[in-house]
């Protein structure tokens, strides 16, 4: 039980390990900012005031797909950057079992990927998959319980296989019209389906088929990325809120109230692989 409340991607009241990893970058830049007498700019956030409420366009029933790929993305960034050791497993190892058949030099596994590289990754992901931004979420928090169950490292050399793994996951937990690892192989064109489905197998059987994701958990790292944003300076489209816009949020809020009822109902079918290995789980794999 204390494991399980110490773990953030189990429990609400656990704080998210990406926002931990990040703060001592944030520190250091602002004490670096405070030395050097680094003026923090023009302020172009707007704040609302008694006669205008100023909101962005993402909410956490529907978030922005972009900004949350690069929250996302960056939350992953932090955990390679600030990890605490190489801990890997060979699955996972993208040099036993490569994603492309062009060879990788050695030299690649040595260096820590940049943000914008990892962005580039999960977004061409995301965009030839038409995946949504609340499985960019769901994916972080599977990456999370992944690291924490199976405790080992995100690094250079295990990065993009744990995340396709986690998107994998996500994408069939999570979207209505659920994407088969076949469909993955046509957009990374040298992996073959066997090599996903063993990929698969080997992730849920480390997160020990626990791919619940409890309503509270999902807000808990919404938020926390709204905050890792924040901390880095990636800003949010702010405009005044009209009537219109009021009610068209009163709208989507309604929407996805009935979302999460049909999911309750229709989770167990997309959880299955393409290899029906998950079918004699019976696992709620639902947003609570």
């Amino acid at each position: 039980d204390l494991a399980f409340e110490s773990n953030p991607s189990d429990h609400p009241r656990a704080s998210t390990i990406f926002l931990s990893k990040s703060q001592t970058d944030v520190r250091e830049k602002r004490k670096s900012n405070h030395l050097n007498h680094v003026s923090p700019g023009q302020l172009t956030k707007k704040y609302s005031s008694c006669s205008t409420i100023f909101l962005d366009d993402s909410t956490v029933s529907q978030p922005n797909l972009r900004t949350t790929i690069k929250c996302v993305t960056l939350a992953i960034y932090y955990h390679i950057k600030n990890r605490d050791a190489n801990r890997s497993l060979d699955i996972f190892d993208e040099r036993s079992h490569p994603l492309t058949r062009e060879k990788v030099p050695e030299e690649y596994f040595k260096h820590d990927p940049e943000h914008k590289f990892i962005y580039r990754f999960v977004r061409t992901l995301f965009s030839a998959a038409q995946l949504t931004a609340e499985c960019a979420i769901v994916t972080l928090v599977y990456l999370e319980r992944l690291l924490t169950y199976a405790e080992i490292d995100i690094c250079p050399t295990n990065w993009k296989r744990i995340v396709l793994g986690a998107i994998l996951l996500a994408s069939k937990v999570w979207d209505d019209q659920a994407v088969w690892n076949v469909d993955y192989c046509q957009i990374l064109k040298d992996i073959t389906v066997e090599d996903m489905n063993e990929m698969e197998r080997h992730f849920l059987e480390l997160l020990q088929f626990n791919i619940n994701v409890p309503a509270s958990v999902y807000a808990k790292y919404y938020f926390d990325l709204r905050s890792l944003a924040d901390d880095n300076n990636l800003n949010f489209l702010f405009a005044p809120l009209s009537k219109e816009r009021a009610q068209n949020l009163e709208a989507i809020s309604r929407l996805c109230e009935d979302k999460y009822k049909d999911l309750c109902r229709a989770a167990m079918r997309r959880s299955f692989s393409a290899d029906n290995f998950i079918g004699i789980q019976r696992s709620n794999a639902i947003l609570s």
